[in-house]
């Protein structure tokens, strides 16, 4: 497995900078693949004191690989030094007489790396987008030399066209997704092949009888969002919309995420926020917990209301998942691949989320009305255990991989 950018650990700094779903994504399937008798090694980037080798399981290890400066990079910034990272993934691997069946990578950066490194091992290589630069480009909107200077989208867009056409074969996570390659890259194969990310159940799940919750230091009545502090995860929609609500309910609303030590733009994305709330009158309201422990996440979903993914674009929305493995009702976003998973008044309410009054009208029609919250609860949960449990996601992925090796 290839995943190069952001924090990659075997208890992930989720919500530090580049460091979200796409981790959690390689991490479970790659220990689910395991139980199946499969070693993996996740390739990612080595900088400042990290280690160069941490075992996640008995078959599974992450192998960081040194290339560029020894600081942390923005993933936009890192293509200058992936042929470094390709030559020095090929000299360890000669090093230490590693001998695999195939490479897989995530996301455009690992794609071109993983692409030119299949070919040098002769190798099968397999290949996740996770996000599109062009439906990312399309999304953003903003002043396009503004977003380009800031995305590298031209190049970004450029290699994924060449990662395309020299992949194996391709798994993209949603029917959306799917659909994407063919409007922005004019992009069809057999060979892309829809396989969703997944929950781990055992872990995101309602107490048990008998089990208490942790006791989180969060108002007791609260809505809660948890993301990146990103200008494309629509908190700024959240606020104004729960804004717009404030007066009908006594609820709190409760941002989580963010990283322990923000970099400037997370910094400036924040003080964005902070000014809404305050413009608002929201102080009293609302609450940035900043980074969330992982071992805190199943709490909080336990404990809300009702789980808020308000992103301006989103391939898929983990956290969704793992909300109403808790059994915990959700409003989530309609633009993006989450949509075609989730059936809108059924297991979820959808809403554009850049329309104040959808939003903020849907989070207000689940706290006030505990029929509908149940009804979407017990749907959500039923849906989870059903279709997005990682022992059947890494199932479809061997079966995958077997398909093409």
């Amino acid at each position: 497995m290839m995943s190069v950018h952001g924090y990659f650990d075997p208890e992930p700094i989720l919500g530090a900078t580049d460091t979200g779903g796409q981790v959690t994504y390689v991490l479970e399937l790659s220990k689910h693949l395991a139980e199946h008798g499969i070693e993996v090694d996740i390739y990612t980037r080595r900088f400042g004191d990290r280690s160069q080798v941490d075992p996640v399981t008995s078959d599974v290890r992450i192998v960081r690989i040194p290339f560029g400066t020894d600081e942390f990079i923005r993933k936009e910034d890192l293509f200058p030094y992936l042929d470094e990272l390709t030559d020095n993934m090929a000299e360890y691997i000669a090093a230490n007489k590693l001998d695999y069946d195939l490479v897989h990578a995530h996301y455009w950066d690992a794609g071109y790396s993983g692409m030119n490194l299949s070919k040098r091992l002769g190798l099968p290589f397999f290949f996740t987008a996770h996000s599109l630069g062009a439906w990312k480009k399309e999304q953003m909107g903003g002043d396009p030399a503004k977003m380009e200077k800031l995305f590298n989208f031209s190049q970004r867009i450029e290699w994924e066209n060449k990662i395309f056409e020299n992949a194996t074969a391709q798994t993209v996570t949603t029917a959306d997704g799917h659909d994407t390659y063919k409007r922005l890259y004019d992009f069809e194969s057999p060979d892309l092949v829809i396989i969703p990310p997944g929950v781990d159940t055992k872990r995101f799940r309602p107490l048990a009888d008998g089990e208490t919750n942790r006791k989180l230091d969060v108002p007791g009545d609260f809505v809660f969002a948890l993301s990146r502090i990103d200008s494309n995860k629509g908190l700024d929609y959240l606020i104004r919309a729960f804004g717009r609500i404030k007066d009908e309910t006594t609820s709190h609303l409760v941002i989580g995420g963010g990283s322990r030590n923000p970099k400037e733009h997370e910094v400036e994305v924040k003080k964005h926020l902070t000014d809404i709330v305050d413009e608002l009158d929201l102080s009293d309201r609302v609450t940035f917990t900043g980074y969330v422990p992982d071992e805190l996440l199943d709490a909080y979903y336990r404990q809300t209301r009702l789980f808020v993914l308000p992103s301006k674009y989103e391939p898929f929305g983990m956290t969704v998942l793992e909300a109403m493995a808790c059994r915990t009702p959700v409003v989530a976003t309609a633009l993006g691949g989450i949509r075609h998973a989730l059936t809108d008044g059924v297991d979820s309410l959808l809403v554009d989320p850049s329309v104040p009054e959808q939003l903020g009208g849907a989070i207000l029609r689940v706290l006030i009305d505990n029929g509908l919250a149940g009804k979407l609860a017990g749907a959500g949960y039923d849906l989870i255990q059903k279709s997005f449990s990682w022992e059947s996601i890494a199932e479809q992925t061997l079966s995958f991989y077997d398909d093409y090796v």
